[in-house]
């Protein structure tokens, strides 16, 4: 820190300089993040200084978040979900398995999770200590239903899912983990960080959330498809009192106890987050779910017809093609396994997909 502040014209000159270093989102085919939706800025500024990690001081943002919980938990099939706002999915994943551990109690606990699950999950295992199982793919890139039972044992305390996978965008067997979930009396934790948003509103809805029996929790990211600012996710869970196993004491605050992973947490973006799906509604979430799904049928079948066909066919927005080059001056990312993987988000048009499509037929030239 220099001894003397610098001007205001000066340091923002510099924030300036900074901030033109940073990558547009135009060419950008790889972030599950986007532009936020505009309400969403103008409500993350009007509650910019608020602190949920003190709800009592800031009632009116504590119950926003209610209000997010709430409509999060009806668009998922349960109106009476407990949950919080958290910073994302790996905070979501990580108190997820938190509480599935708590509740269990066991001594060497393990938890069963697809292959193609969030990094976010080897995290929370190693932070909690638990023994991370990982069943195998089958060959569209979804949770192996035959390998599952293999994994599990009596210090299973966790089976996780997800819906839309970051890196091809399917769906694993969820209906089934329910099944054994129940038969079993095992924590079914839900990772819908990027599909939660995109799922309910597409055509073809298939089962996914609490409206499966077995599911216990469920995270969702509303930074991502729901177009809010950064951070903003929300952990659901079917019965609140799960909450009880994470709480500590917290004596000087104007609450006595607190469940959550962070203390301070921001009330700016659970606003925004609000304020998005207050604004558009179903009916504005379905047209830019329907826009985001066109466009990425557009980009899968223009590249199908350059022979790049997908890996695997998605359920979301999410396509990764069997494709070893990438069009010069585009942003994509690689899976695991090398296939060239794309992102199909809402600041993404139908003339970006055009100019990719060319691109990617130059590279055969």
């Amino acid at each position: 820190m220099q001894k003397k502040g610098c001007s205001e014209e000066e340091l923002f000159s510099f924030l300036s300089s900074a901030r033109l270093k940073d990558r547009k989102y135009e060419k950008v085919l790889s972030s599950m993040c986007t532009i936020p939706h505009p309400v969403a800025v103008k409500a993350h500024n009007m509650f910019i200084e608020t602190n949920l990690g003190d709800p009592g001081l800031f009632m009116g943002t504590a119950s926003i978040e209610a209000l997010l919980v709430e409509r999060l938990g009806v668009l998922l099939h349960h109106k009476s979900a407990g949950g919080y706002a958290t910073t994302g999915g790996t905070e979501s994943n990580i108190q997820a398995l938190r509480i599935a551990r708590e509740i269990k109690n066991l001594k060497n606990p393990n938890v069963v999770v697809p292959e193609s699950a969030h990094f976010s999950f080897e995290k929370a295992c190693e932070i909690l200590s638990l023994e991370l199982r990982s069943v195998p793919s089958d060959k569209n890139y979804q949770m192996d239903e035959e390998k599952i039972e293999e994994c599990i044992d009596k210090n299973t305390v966790c089976l996780v899912g997800v819906a839309g996978t970051t890196e091809y965008g399917v769906l694993d067997p969820i209906s089934y983990l329910s099944e054994i979930a129940l038969e079993r009396d095992i924590f079914l934790h839900v990772d819908a960080a990027f599909g939660g948003l995109v799922l309910p509103f597409i055509d073809e809805k298939p089962d996914f959330d609490f409206k499966l029996p077995g599911v216990s929790s469920i995270s969702v990211d509303p930074h991502k498809m729901g177009m809010s600012t950064i951070p903003a996710g929300c952990l659901l869970v079917r019965d609140s009192s799960v909450f009880k196993s994470t709480e500590v004491d917290t004596p000087y605050l104007t609450v006595k106890k607190e469940c959550t992973l962070c203390g301070t947490r921001p009330g700016g973006s659970v606003a925004a987050a609000f304020a998005v799906l207050e604004y558009l509604g179903e009916e504005g979430m379905e047209e830019i779910v329907s826009r985001c799904m066109k466009n990425n049928n557009k980009l899968i079948f223009g590249m199908k017809k350059l022979g790049y066909p997908v890996a695997a066919e998605p359920c979301v927005n999410v396509a990764s093609f069997l494709c070893e080059d990438t069009p010069k001056g585009w942003q994509v990312s690689r899976t695991r396994y090398g296939h060239l993987r794309t992102v199909c988000m809402p600041h993404i048009t139908e003339d970006i997909i055009d100019e990719f499509l060319k691109d990617a037929e130059s590279m055969q030239n």
